[in-house]
């Protein structure tokens, strides 16, 4: 029986996302077009871009993403 509290030692949720990522994703979601732009356009500021290539170096070092992960990930960010 499903248990909602359970803790799962298996690893089979690793891929999912938590609740604060489902509830991002609901929100973007339901945004205008034009209101989704424009927090595209905030996230992809060079400050935050920065922070995020040093995450995902940060990652690939640790073996969480792959080479080529990293390296798709920076193209889709247009580097």
């Amino acid at each position: 029986m499903f248990n909602p509290f359970s803790k799962n030692k298996s690893g089979a949720n690793a891929g999912k996302m938590g609740m604060l990522q489902k509830i991002a994703m609901k929100k973007l979601a339901k945004m205008s077009p034009q209101e989704q732009q424009k927090v595209m356009q905030e996230a992809m500021k060079p400050k935050n871009r920065d922070k995020m290539i040093a995450a995902m170096e940060q990652m690939k070092k640790s073996g969480q993403i792959t080479e080529e992960q990293y390296k798709i990930a920076k193209q889709k960010m247009g580097m």
